[in-house]
C-alpha cells in the first residue's frame, strides 16, 4: 500500500502526487495586504533557546565508526548517539563552536553509517536512537511573531538550529528506511505518544522541517500497522480544530499530501470511517479562509475518494455547492478548477443527479463581473468529456444556462467573455438546433413579457403619482377658499378703525 513520496534529502515545495498544478489566479485586490499592516522588525526566535543546556560537558571528538573493530562498533555508536543528544544555543552564533562542530561531524557519521552499513541496527541501540531523535526534534514551538501571518505573502521564521536538526531528520529517515530496520522492536518506542508529538511538529513555520516530517510520517504509517488508525484519527482532530477553532496550522498541506497517498491505498468497499472523513472533514475544509495554501492537495484527496467510490459524487458536489464562496473570486476560481477535476472522473449515472444545481451555479459564475471567474466557468465547454455529458443531458443542462448565456452575451463588459459565450451558444446550436430555437423563442417571449410588465408597472406608478398630485392640489384649494372669504371682512374692519 505504500506510496512513494518525494525524497526528504532534497525537500521541495509541497505538491499533491499525480495532481496537475492549478495556476494561482491573480489577486483581485490591487492593494497589498502587507502594506496595510505595520511592518515589524524581524527577530530571531526559536524554541531551541529553551532547550539549551548551560552546564553541559565539553564535547570531544570520538574515533570514527569505520576505524574500530566490529566488536566495539555498537558501544562507540551508543557513545556517539549520546553526544548527539547534547543541545546548543544557536541564537548565539559564536558560542560553543567546537562542541557544535563535534556534534555536526558525529551526526554526519551516523547518517552515513545507518545508510550504508549492514548489521549496525541491533535491538540494544534502538532506545538510544529514539532517545537521541526525541531530544533533538521534540520541543515547544515558539509563538508566531506575526499574529496576522499570511503564508502567501509573509516570510516564515526559519529554525536557527537547522544545521543540526536537518541531520537528525535525515538520520531518522534513513533509520526507518534501512533494510535492517525491525518494526517489531521499534514499536516499543515509536508509540502513540511519539506519533502525537510528531504530528504537533507539523505546525512548524519552517517549510524544510515540514517536508522532512511529511516523508517520515508516511514511512511510519507504512511500517507500523498498529498505528495507522491512530494517525488517521489524530489527523482528523487537527483538521477539525483547524476548521472550527483556530484556523491556523502550518502543516495542513503536508498532512493532506500524506492522506492523499493513504486514500489511494484504501481497500474497497470503503469503510464508514473513511466516508465520514470525506463528508465531515475534507468538504468543510473548503470553507477555510486560507484555502489557497492547501487547495491542490485537498482537491487531490477528494478526487481520490471519487475514483474509489463513485456513489460519493453527489455528497461531494452538493457539499461544494453549499460552501461555494460568495465574495472571494480567487476561491471561486479554485472551486471551478476542482469541479472540473471531479467532472473528469464522474460517472454518467452520477452526473444526472447533480446536473441541474451544478449548472445553475456555473451559470451564476458565467454572469460574474470578474472576468477570471466567468472565463474559468466557460472553460468547462473546452473539456471533451464534460461536453459529452452535457450533450447526453442537454434537455436539462441547456435550459439551466441558456438564459444567462444569452443575457451576458449582450451585457458583459469584457469582449473575451462575450466571444467565449458566442462559442458556447454555437456549440449548443450544433448540439441540438431544435431545442436551441425553442429556448431562443421562449427567452425572447419571456423578455417581451417582462418588458410589458415593466411598462404596466411604470404606468401604474405614474397614474398613482398623478392621483397624488391631484389630491394634493384639491387639498390646497380647499384650504385657500376660507382665506379668500375672510379677506374682504378684514379689509372692511380695517377701514372702520
Amino acid at each position: 500500500m505504500e506510496t512513494k513520496l518525494p525524497p526528504a534529502s532534497t525537500p521541495t515545495s509541497p505538491s499533491s502526487p499525480g495532481l496537475s498544478p492549478v495556476p494561482p489566479p491573480d489577486k483581485v485586490d490591487g492593494f497589498s495586504r502587507r502594506s496595510l499592516r505595520r511592518a515589524r522588525p524581524r527577530r530571531s526566535h526559536s524554541s531551541s533557546q529553551f532547550r539549551y543546556q548551560s552546564n553541559q560537558q565539553e564535547l570531544t571528538p570520538l574515533p570514527l565508526l569505520k576505524d574500530v573493530p566490529a566488536s566495539e562498533l555498537h558501544e562507540l555508536l551508543s557513545r556517539k548517539l549520546a553526544q548527539c543528544g547534547v543541545m546548543f544555543d544557536f541564537l548565539d552564533c559564536v558560542a560553543d563552536l567546537k562542541g557544535k562542530e563535534v556534534k555536526r561531524a558525529a551526526l554526519n557519521e551516523l547518517v552515513e553509517c545507518v545508510g550504508s552499513t549492514r548489521g549496525v541496527l541491533i535491538e540494544p541501540v534502538y532506545p538510544d536512537i529514539i532517545r537521541m531523535i526525541s531530544v533533538n526534534i521534540f520541543r515547544t514551538l515558539p509563538p508566531s511573531e506575526n499574529p496576522e501571518f499570511d503564508p502567501e505573502e509573509d516570510e516564515p521564521n526559519l529554525e536557527p538550529s537547522w544545521p543540526h536538526l536537518q541531520l537528525v531528520y535525515e538520520f531518522f529517515l534513513r533509520f526507518l528506511e534501512s533494510p535492517d530496520f525491525q518494526p517489531s522492536v521499534a514499536k516499543r518506542y515509536v508509540d502513540q505518544k511519539f506519533v502525537l508529538m510528531l504530528l504537533e511538529l507539523f505546525d512548524s513555520e519552517d517549510p524544510r522541517e515540514r517536508e522532512y516530517l511529511k516523508t517520515i510520517l508516511h514511512r511510519v504509517y507504512g511500517k507500523f500497522l498498529g498505528l495507522r488508525a491512530y494517525i488517521r484519527k489524530q489527523c482528523n482532530h487537527i483538521f477539525l480544530r483547524f476548521i472550527y477553532e483556530f484556523e491556523h496550522f502550518n502543516g495542513v498541506a503536508e498532512l493532506l499530501e500524506i492522506l492523499g497517498s493513504i486514500i489511494n491505498g484504501f481497500a474497497l468497499p470503503l469503510k464508514t470511517e473513511h466516508k465520514q472523513f470525506l463528508v465531515r472533514v475534507l468538504i468543510p475544509l473548503h470553507s477555510v479562509k486560507s484555502l489557497s495554501v492547501f487547495h491542490a492537495q485537498l482537491a487531490y484527496c477528494v478526487v481520490q475518494f471519487l475514483e474509489k467510490d463513485a456513489t460519493l459524487t453527489e455528497h461531494v458536489i452538493r457539499g461544494l455547492l453549499k460552501y461555494w464562496p460568495k465574495t472571494c473570486t480567487q476561491k471561486e476560481v479554485m472551486f471551478l478548477g476542482e469541479m472540473e477535476e471531479i467532472l473528469d472522473v464522474i460517472e454518467p449515472s452520477q452526473f444526472v443527479k447533480i446536473q441541474e444545481p451544478l449548472f445553475k451555479q456555473v451559470a451564476r459564475c458565467v454572469s460574474s463581473p470578474h472576468f477570471q471567474v466567468a472565463e474559468r466557468a466557460l472553460y468547462f465547454w473546452n473539456n471533451e468529456y464534460i461536453l459529452s455529458l452535457i450533450e447526453d443531458n442537454c434537455h436539462t443542462v441547456l435550459p439551466a444556462v441558456f438564459g444567462t448565456l444569452y443575457q451576458v452575451s449582450k451585457e458583459h463588459w469584457n469582449q473575451t467573455i462575450v466571444s467565449l459565450i458566442y462559442n458556447v451558444l454555437k456549440t449548443f446550436m450544433e448540439m441540438n438546433g431544435k431545442l436551441f430555437d425553442e429556448l431562443t423563442a421562449s427567452y425572447k417571449l419571456e423578455k417581451q413579457q417582462e418588458q410589458q410588465k415593466a411598462r404596466e408597472r411604470q404606468e401604474l406608478w405614474q397614474g398613482l403619482e398623478e392621483l397624488r398630485l391631484r389630491r394634493l392640489q384639491g387639498t390646497q384649494g380647499a384650504m385657500e377658499a376660507p382665506i379668500q372669504r375672510l379677506t374682504p371682512q378684514v379689509a372692511t374692519s380695517g377701514g372702520q378703525s
